[in-house]
């Protein structure tokens, strides 16, 4: 399974490269931060061409689901109709993309795996690598054709609450925490009622899967990274963040390195928000030894 493309490759798909021969993908754009949240102005200032804007905050999450967190993830039915909103098929390749290194791109990356899309990947270097490599933006927005795709969720693992627990808990698993090392440690905690990570929880970055340009790191080079934080290929590996947005970015991290992990959807937004729930602070990932 490819997790990534490279922009000249997706310029030849798109007919504006030589070389392109296999089926044009749908581009989808996720312009989205969390200082940032709406990413539509940007959009139209200049995107790929033909690329169709994500509203992460209404298409990436349903919002009518409560106690799940931040970003609960939305229905079949609803991600059924987004699907079929921004023009896809079933079968149809799909590329995804941002302005922030595929940190907001990867949950439509997860999603669209988790609904049954086999054929989807990230655009390497986002947004900042298409005008490097010379390709064009368009303005404006771009409008589509309804599609007729059906969403089958399942595609990819998930944990909940109480298994990010045992995940974190025990010395047969490991749960990695995707947000910037400062929220980890529990200095600062923009959004969330309390600072700090789950117990148990190792730190690991999202902005350390990139390399200083942007791109993911090489498949080598992310298995030492996670070798370094304790994943040998032999226990399970969930990952969270704030909301389960960068967390997606860390599971296709793992992937391109081979390794297969679960999101935990809630992620610190849920269980920060439950009272009989610890969080801890500091820079060790177990205050704390496993509790079983």
């Amino acid at each position: 399974m490819r997790i990534l493309i490279e922009p000249d490759e997706l310029a030849a798909l798109l007919g504006i490269a030589a070389g392109g021969s296999a089926a044009r993908p749908v581009v989808l754009d996720v312009r989205w931060t969390l200082a940032e949240p709406d990413g539509r102005e940007a959009y139209r200032a200049g995107h790929v061409p033909g690329a169709v804007y994500v509203d992460l905050d209404a298409e990436l999450a349903d919002h009518a689901v409560t106690g799940e967190g931040r970003h609960p993830l939305p229905t079949e039915a609803a991600f059924t109709a987004t699907m079929r909103r921004w023009g896809l098929h079933d079968g149809d390749p799909v590329v995804v993309m941002d302005d922030a290194g595929g940190t907001s791109a990867a949950r439509a990356w997860w999603l669209l795996r988790h609904a049954g899309v086999e054929d989807v990947r990230i655009l390497d270097g986002a947004l900042s690598a298409w005008r490097e490599a010379g390709h064009p933006l368009d303005t404006g927005d771009v409008e589509t054709e309804p599609g007729d795709a059906t969403a089958r969720l399942g595609g990819m693992r998930t944990v909940d609450l109480d298994e990010a627990d045992a995940l974190a808990s025990s010395a047969r698993g490991v749960l990695l925490d995707a947000r910037a090392g400062e929220r980890y440690r529990g200095e600062v905690e923009p959004i969330d009622p309390r600072a700090g990570h789950i117990p148990g929880a190792v730190s690991a970055p999202t902005i350390d899967n990139l390399g200083p340009d942007g791109r993911f790191l090489s498949a080598d080079a992310l298995r030492d990274r996670f070798a370094a934080l304790g994943i040998d290929g032999a226990h399970p590996v969930g990952a969270y963040c704030g909301s389960g947005i960068t967390a997606a970015h860390e599971v296709a991290a793992l992937a391109i390195a081979g390794i297969d992990a679960a999101l935990y959807p809630g992620s610190f937004s849920q269980w920060s928000r439950r009272p009989e729930r610890p969080v801890v602070t500091g820079a060790a990932p177990k205050g704390d030894a496993p509790r079983a």
